[in-house]
């Protein structure tokens, strides 16, 4: 399946859910730590970007000096981890909203669901395809 577009984003996508779900373990488990800053996971607008990029044009470089312009690949996306200082929840200085944990939580939950989903449906189909229905 090594390859195949489709697992390949349902493979970083996963792996980068996986990484959100343990920064807001943490937030939740430090929400009581006088003057911790939550952290927050993006990596959504980097995957757009690579899916956008089959529509691009890119340039050949034909001279060292020139500035690459090659495709986005689907391994460039990571996880980008953000300490987010600039917001106060509560006077001891620390800004976890449980509420708004719990949320994020449970649209990450829902998010990797589908994706595992989407995985399952792949690989019903391939089983499929093995055994010659």
């Amino acid at each position: 399946m090594f390859g195949d577009y489709t697992w390949n984003v349902v493979e970083k996508e996963s792996e980068c859910l996986a990484e959100r779900f343990k920064a807001v373990s943490r937030n939740i488990a430090n929400a009581n730590t006088p003057g911790y800053a939550r952290h927050n996971v993006s990596f959504e607008d980097q995957m757009r970007k690579v899916m956008e990029d089959d529509k691009k044009l890119h340039m050949a470089v034909t001279d060292e000096q020139h500035i690459p312009s090659h495709p986005l690949k689907i391994s460039d996306v990571y996880a980008q981890d953000n300490k987010i200082i600039d917001e106060r929840y509560r006077l001891d200085r620390n800004n976890v909203d449980p509420e708004r944990e719990m949320a994020v939580l449970s649209e990450t939950r829902m998010m990797y669901s589908g994706f595992m989903r989407i995985a399952a449906n792949k690989l019903a189909i391939l089983k499929s395809v093995i055994s010659g229905r």
